[in-house]
């Protein structure tokens, strides 16, 4: 299984490298008031990728935070109910 996980890492690696090769065109990348980025097109796709992904991380950490603490609290409300059933037992 580890054999089949490292071909498919290759691959993708072997494809993505591929891609970066044949889209080394310049690009220039308007913004307001007349500034302007200019980059190859692999660099620029990349840095919106990582962008876009670490604003999709920052979005789910409140989610994240929220649940946590939700855990934490049942775990607590669980102790507090089997120390409650130890000490009376029925």
């Amino acid at each position: 299984m580890r054999y089949i996980g490292w071909v498919l890492q290759m691959l993708l690696f072997i494809v993505l490298l591929g891609f970066a090769l044949k889209n080394g065109q310049p690009v220039t990348l308007h913004y307001f008031f007349g500034y302007e980025w200019q980059s190859s097109l692999v660099v620029a796709l990349l840095l919106f990728f990582a962008v876009g992904a670490g604003l999709g991380v920052l979005a789910s950490l409140g989610i994240w935070f929220r649940q946590r603490r939700e855990i934490a609290r049942m775990r607590r409300e669980i102790a507090d109910l089997k120390k409650h059933l130890d000490i009376h037992p029925e």
